[in-house]
């Protein structure tokens, strides 16, 4: 039976749908809480249960049979006869003999290729229409863009086709063909306080994590006795944004509290003067799969051949087994790895293995130089892996202790850190809880007493 506490008073504005703006809906949903979640810059791939703005207009596309119902993999787009379409596990092209004509962007994870946006180029190489794919495969809005690649507007289309939204971002305004009826509206703000109203919203309190559109949203709506809440995920800055200094003079119509979910900007926003009964720091629930068993296994996630100290490590830690995964296959200097007993390769990995390696290793050493994948260091935080990176290669610095990241020329002291927590296991859960605490990991009962 699900316990979650259900509630019609409160709804999430989330500018995006970002891996913050996630964790947020999540941490209320790990304590209870089943708010309604908005996302104002949909991408077309939002999972269930979290409404777009703009796709509350457009219909039902998951209930359209014509569609593919499906996402589109990069080589079933339209193209002209005679063009050719080729992809890697970053992006696609669309070529005209020797001329790029389009570049396909995939929606995370891209090495599945899954189509997110198609760019379509001019004679001379400029951006002049991006089309923008959902998850069930459909067209749903189209970008066109001017001589000098700047955008002009946006078209939204409903399930069956029909322009439902244009959005002119000339002048800011917004026409919405709502059934027989046409509505213009002077800006976002206006047009996303009419969603509020057509979702039954409007006299909700309103939780946000943006000083863009979902202040000025906050700002305009009746200004009863319900009182909203910024979120503020952003990183630390050498000042206090203008807007929010008109939470903090008091001059909101409706927000009379900020809550800060990272570390640093709360540190820095009391060192820049920000008023502390207004401040306040509370991070997210995060829902973790295991406990750290102190296992002498180690794992990496790359997308290249490019790991800082890696033959290094692998010689000083012989007791630490290592597992070293890419999505792709691997380089012959990477291959040459597999000499070492303790290290094991899994080139072109697939996803169940990968997850049970998350599952297996206590350790994750976030030392690959290129792109991250598969948001390897979040899952290994989430395993309650120990984390442990070099200043050149982080990826995810929100989710490792200050402890646990080195300059590369420091890696001896890496390795001596790694030996002394596989010794001594009070010593390992001392670290693990200063991972924790990087992250501002919070409990139930914390997000509980916020809302009561």
């Amino acid at each position: 039976m699900d316990e979650r506490i259900r509630s019609d008073q409160i709804v999430l504005l989330l500018d995006d749908y970002s891996s913050d703006s996630q964790k947020l809906h999540q941490s209320f949903r790990l304590a209870g809480y089943e708010y309604p979640a908005a996302v104002i810059e949909d991408d077309g791939f939002l999972p269930e249960g979290v409404m777009s703005v703009y796709g509350f207009f457009l219909g039902d596309f998951k209930a359209e049979e014509s569609l593919p119902g499906v996402p589109r993999y990069f080589n079933q787009i339209t193209i002209p006869e005679y063009w050719e379409i080729s992809g890697s596990n970053r992006s696609g092209s669309v070529h005209d003999k020797s001329r790029e004509r389009g570049r396909i962007f995939y929606a995370e994870p891209t090495h599945k290729r899954l189509v997110k946006v198609v760019d379509w180029y001019d004679e001379r190489g400029v951006v002049r229409s991006s089309d923008h794919y959902n998850r069930y495969g459909a067209l749903y809005a189209r970008t066109i863009f001017n001589e000098k690649g700047q955008k002009v507007n946006k078209s939204y289309f409903s399930a069956d086709g029909k322009e439902v939204i244009v959005e002119n971002f000339v002048t800011g305004d917004i026409i919405l063909n709502e059934g027989e009826m046409v509505r213009m509206f002077r800006n976002k703000t206006e047009f996303v306080i009419h969603f509020l109203k057509a979702a039954g919203f409007s006299q909700h309190r309103v939780f946000f994590n943006s000083l863009s559109t979902p202040f000025f949203v906050s700002q305009r709506l009746s200004a009863d006795k319900k009182k909203d809440v910024l979120f503020w995920q952003e990183p630390a800055r050498d000042d206090i944004p203008g807007n929010m200094t008109i939470i903090l003079n008091g001059q909101s119509t409706r927000t009379e509290k900020i809550m800060v979910q990272r570390q640093r900007a709360y540190d820095k926003l009391i060192e820049l003067g920000a008023r502390a009964d207004m401040v306040h720091k509370m991070g997210f629930l995060y829902p973790f799969s295991k406990e750290y068993t102190g296992k002498p296994e180690a794992l990496i996630c790359t997308n290249s051949d490019n790991i800082e100290q890696c033959r290094k490590l692998a010689l000083d830690l012989p007791q630490i087994h290592f597992h070293i995964a890419a999505l792709t296959e691997m380089s012959s200097k990477l291959m040459s790895m597999g000499a070492y007993s303790n290290v094991s390769l899994y080139p072109g990995v697939k996803m169940s293995v990968l997850d049970e390696l998350f599952d297996q290793c206590d350790l994750y050493l976030d030392v690959n130089q290129e792109a991250e994948i598969v948001s390897a260091v979040y899952q290994a935080f989430l395993h309650n892996q120990i984390i442990f990176a070099f200043e050149e290669t982080i990826h995810n610095r929100d989710c490792v202790a200050e402890a646990h990241i080195y300059p590369s020329k420091d890696v001896n002291r890496m390795i001596s850190d790694i030996k002394a927590l596989l010794e001594d296991k009070e010593l390992a859960t001392e670290h693990l809880n200063m991972q924790h605490e990087a992250a501002l990991t919070e409990t139930k009962e914390t997000y509980q007493a916020f809302v009561g």
